[in-house]
């Protein structure tokens, strides 16, 4: 059940309210540094006040806080299953296997291309675009400089590619909070993102190949230095790769996503004891508080890209699900959201309108607030109504906020990966921005599709553009 309409108020006062959560929000993270958590009880707080000062009993608000906390429970599920999952294809071998042969893509000739695809393999593979940028990001901007290769151009490759894997990865966390929020599952979503994703990816491959045969070293000893780390994990086994395809064919075929994510962690599982013997006290500490190599083994940066996983990693995220959820639905049990999309809702009467205004929300807010996952929840929770008016399948929404939301973090300098990936990297967010190519390709192009209606689906399967030509046909 979606959160109760408690109150009526104007468009103009849903405005003003929503900007001072905004502002509140917008300040105390970007301005005073604080963890999303506090800034999202604080605004919470805020509007619990405005609910009693209209008269709203602190129950019914509760209620309603938890209704929208209801629509996303499937997220919260998931990641305890996620943590999980990464935890064990850790140990099994399966990420530093496929890192291992990823290496053997990296070209000289082509390194801004190879540095994409390979990040891209990479950021699949791990499920975080941040932890992908603080690793391997790392190393390829110190190799740029053996290369003679730009590292405004390198630092736009590893963010394009890093950021494809955190957007097509069933292991990351804003594709799982993306499908959850509009109620569809994960590997439909992932499905449904191919559409705009890999024409961007072929696109950006593109444009780095117009930079191609601008370096001149070819000094691959950083590289070897990654693959002999990983070597030395002893985790490194071609059949390693097992639970990457049980996790792929599961999801290719349509099953359920926890039900792949068991399968593949089971897998994983069996895989582990064919190289390794861990304790069942060892293997439970792996899962819940992630997987790390021994302590005795000096594995480098690779010890750092390997110490991931376990139920416990999913703890910060799932905390920020909530409260973004409960935020959520106080504002429609308020009737700011509600009010909000009144004064647009006249104007959005084609799939192009609410497709395009569900991006311009998800991007003002990584502008505003610079917050991946509130831009995906608020725009998520904000605009599923209106695709279901227009009878839109949810999984346009959820494409919509991923390419609008997801990506464009990065871009902006005050966001939370834009001052994280330009502190790690050493290079400025304006100065790698006009070569992520990738992340606002990805923004352009679930636009362009949306008023087109190219991929854009109906809740009975049928394509919207069909759908309209049969109308003016009949």
């Amino acid at each position: 059940m979606p959160p109760k309409i408690l109150t009526q108020i104007s468009p103009q006062l849903a405005f003003m309210i929503s900007a001072i959560v905004i502002a509140i929000m917008g300040v105390t993270m970007i301005g005073f540094g604080w963890v999303p958590h506090l800034s999202l009880i604080l605004a919470i707080c805020v509007l619990l006040a405005i609910g009693l000062f209209k008269g709203l009993s602190f129950d019914d608000m509760q209620a309603q806080m938890a209704s929208g906390v209801m629509r996303g429970i499937g997220a919260i599920y998931l990641f305890f299953f996620i943590g999980l999952m990464v935890a064990a294809l850790m140990m099994s071998g399966a990420i530093p296997t496929l890192m291992y042969f990823g290496f053997q893509l990296l070209s000289p000739e082509y390194y801004y291309i190879s540095a994409f695809v390979l990040t891209s393999i990479i950021g699949i593979a791990l499920g975080s675009s941040l932890t992908t940028a603080a690793t391997l990001g790392v190393a390829f901007i110190g190799m740029s400089n053996a290369f003679d290769a730009n590292v405004a151009i390198a630092a736009g490759a590893v963010v394009s590619g890093a950021f494809f894997g955190d957007k097509m990865s069933p292991l990351s966390d804003t594709c799982t909070i993306a499908s959850s929020v509009v109620g569809i599952d994960l590997f439909e979503h992932i499905r449904n993102m191919m559409y705009t994703t890999v024409p961007a990816w072929i696109l950006t491959v593109i444009l780095f190949w117009f930079f191609s045969g601008q370096t001149a070293g070819s000094d691959l000893s950083q590289v070897r230095v990654l693959q002999g780390q990983l070597i030395e994990s002893g985790l490194v086994h071609g059949y390693a790769v097992l639970p990457f395809v049980v996790l792929v064919g599961l999801a290719i075929f349509g099953v359920n996503a926890i039900y792949t994510i068991i399968c593949t962690i089971a897998a994983a599982l069996i895989i582990t004891y064919l190289h390794s013997s861990p304790s069942f006290g060892q293997l439970g500490g792996y899962l819940f508080a992630g997987y790390a190599p021994a302590e005795s083994l000096e594995l480098g940066e690779v010890g750092g890209m390997l110490s991931r996983g376990g139920v416990q990693s999913m703890f910060f995220t799932q905390a920020i699900v909530i409260l973004a959820l409960s935020l959520g639905g106080l504002l429609t049990a308020l009737g700011i959201l509600p009010a909000l999309l009144s004064g647009i809702k006249d104007n959005l009467t084609t799939a192009g309108r609410a497709i395009f205004a569900a991006a311009m929300s998800a991007l003002s807010i990584n502008v505003l607030i610079g917050e991946q996952y509130l831009s995906i929840l608020l725009s998520g929770t904000a605009f599923r109504p209106t695709f279901e008016r227009l009878n839109l399948h949810p999984k346009n929404l959820s494409r919509t906020i991923e390419d609008a939301g997801t990506v464009i973090n990065p871009l902006v300098p005050w966001s939370v990966c834009g001052v994280f990936i330009s502190q790690a990297l050493g290079v400025p967010v304006l100065d790698y921005l006009p070569y992520a190519f990738f992340c606002y390709l990805s923004l352009l192009l679930t636009i362009l599709f949306g008023f087109t209606g190219i991929t854009i689906t109906r809740k009975d399967g049928t394509n919207v553009r069909k759908h309209q030509k049969a109308q003016v046909a009949n």
